[in-house]
């Protein structure tokens, strides 16, 4: 859905650049240039663009492997190299909006200069091009980053990159998330664990991540060992599977944990809750026989859709992901891994994509990606077959035949990362949370001081009964309170005046259902609980037909 092209500039290009490059684009696009791509060799690639004074483009060319096609794709005004396709006519280009310009450095690396990068879109229609940009500016409205110092939920500051200060409402998100994915996971046969922060390098060594992943990882040093700070759980799940003797009868067995974990990601690729530096993931791993891969990853599938509809999520993609070229483990193996997943998806009869080759090396997964209300796609869950972690540490159990065995070891998690869920779910819900996820559940709006007083037996009966309410005394008018309610997003507010004193009731608005009108103390408190308990949108949907 986007473009962007770098450029060495002397200036900094402001906003009237982009008006005026977007109104010679589209006098280039209404010439109707034919774009004719030719074949050529590294030398004359080279030599086009010295002769034209564009190093940059000189040194792409150096860096192209030998035996790789160099296209030059040239138009009346202009030639450039690209791997192509390209349009064949300017006249194709006539839908696009330039964006935005940032600073890039050349190659990413911020020892090279400085360029510009300007950012567009480019759509086949017009009516393409100003949905997308209506889909924009209502991501814009949704951004997590923005809705989240509104709503003092989180915040991130330079002097903790990558790692997030949760404000109580974040956190009480937060934690009625994590409190909601323990108990599916308990139900689910899991046992939760608690593995060590830090872990010493010869165990990252041994599982392998040492070698792959240490410039990825924080490291620090005690006693003359060195130690690395985890970027994941599952070498230290592994070493809890280890203690003592376990049998075929044992398994499968589940071990679950929301693991802190840290990787060092370049400060440039930062983003908000999306990509942070420190995380904690609903991870998990199954230690099972290869008969039960199966059984075990179709359980699996049945746990993704049931948590991602409670959380507002119906439309799940999935893509089954096969063996790469450099793997570990015998095809016999393999061939049995991959045929468990596929026909996992298939006995649920799931639409599903296949992605040859892009399996990890030590086996196949399954990914599942949710799509939100704009539409847009995010990777959560995944499932993944391991062969080689169990075996190079040292995990077995007695088999039937009373031998040791290797045991299969499927990573799994749900949600992914708790932080970019909750970055997600902001986004989706534009930060008007469901009713059992709120922070704030209910604000009660005392109409005068006799009022007051009843307010405070009402939020106080409500907070016995779990259901987070808060009371509003700053004295101001009613409709300044509803309004304040509304710019929160609370999701029920409670009027009380000398009526609702006198009555013993109170009188509710439902920010999804408008005016519910007068209800008893007891009553909103078994709406609640039962809302809560269903994991409800609204408290609306819990009241009694009438």
């Amino acid at each position: 859905d986007g473009f962007y092209y770098d450029i060495a500039y002397d200036k900094p290009f402001t906003p009237e650049d982009l008006t005026a490059i977007e109104k010679r684009m589209k006098e280039l696009i209404a010439k109707n240039y034919d774009v004719d791509v030719e074949v050529v060799s590294r030398e004359k690639a080279q030599q086009a663009f010295e002769s034209r004074h564009e190093p940059y483009k000189v040194q792409i060319v150096e860096e192209i492997p030998d035996g790789e096609t160099i296209k030059l794709y040239h138009h009346q005004e202009y030639t450039d190299m690209c791997g192509g396709p390209h349009v064949p006519n300017t006249r194709h280009l006539r839908h696009f909006k330039l964006m935005k310009v940032s600073g890039a450095y050349w190659r990413g690396d911020s020892n090279n200069t400085m360029l510009q990068r300007i950012y567009g879109t480019a759509w086949g229609t017009d009516s393409e091009l100003k949905a997308h940009l209506k889909q924009l500016e209502e991501a814009e409205k949704r951004d997590h980053r923005r809705l989240g110092k509104k709503l003092s939920l989180f915040h991130i500051q330079d002097n903790a990159p990558g790692m997030v200060f949760w404000h109580p409402p974040g956190w009480s998100v937060y934690q009625k998330l994590q409190q909601y994915i323990r108990q599916v996971l308990k139900v689910a046969g899991y046992q939760e664990i608690r593995t060590p922060q830090i872990v010493d390098r010869t165990l990252w060594e041994k599982s392998g991540h040492w070698d792959k992943f240490k410039d990825d990882m924080f490291t620090t040093f005690s006693e003359n060992r060195d130690y690395a700070v985890k970027p994941m759980n599952c070498p230290c799940h592994v070493q809890i599977f280890n203690q003592g003797l376990r049998s075929y009868k044992d398994l499968p067995i589940r071990l679950s944990e929301f693991g802190s974990c840290h990787r060092n990601e370049p400060s440039g690729t930062l983003h908000g809750l999306m990509r942070v530096r420190n995380f904690v993931q609903d991870d998990g791993h199954i230690f099972c026989s290869e008969d039960q891969v199966q059984s075990e990853v179709s359980d699996f599938i049945d746990l993704v859709f049931k948590v991602y509809k409670t959380l507002g999520f119906d439309k799940v993609l999935i893509k089954l992901s096969t063996r790469p070229e450099k793997r570990v483990g015998s095809d016999e193996v393999w061939d049995k891994s991959e045929k468990s997943l596929q026909d996992a998806l298939d006995n649920k009869n799931l639409d599903w994509d296949l992605l040859p080759g892009e399996g990890a090396f030590y086996g196949p997964k399954i990914e599942f990606s949710l799509q939100d209300c704009l539409g847009r796609v995010w990777q959560c869950g995944t499932i993944q077959v391991d062969f080689s972690m169990p075996e190079r540490l040292d995990a077995s159990f007695i088999g039937v035949d009373g031998n040791r065995h290797t045991p299969v070891m499927l990573h799994r998690a749900i949600l992914g990362s708790f932080e970019r869920f909750i970055g997600i779910l902001i986004e989706n819900y534009a930060g008007d949370f469901p009713f059992w996820l709120a922070p704030e559940q209910i604000r009660i709006l005392p109409v005068s001081d006799e009022a007051r007083v009843f307010a405070e037996t009402v939020q106080i009966k409500l907070l016995e009964s779990g259901v987070l309410s808060t009371l509003d005394s700053s004295g101001e008018r009613l409709g300044k309170l509803i309004r304040n309610g509304e710019q929160a997003k609370i999701p029920v507010l409670a009027i009380i005046g000398s009526k609702e004193v006198q009555n013993n009731t109170v009188s509710l608005r439902s920010r999804r259902s408008g005016d519910l009108g007068e209800m008893s103390i007891d009553k909103l408190i078994d709406c609640c609980s039962r809302a809560n308990l269903n994991k409800s949108l609204d408290i609306a949907t819990e009241q009694p037909h009438k």
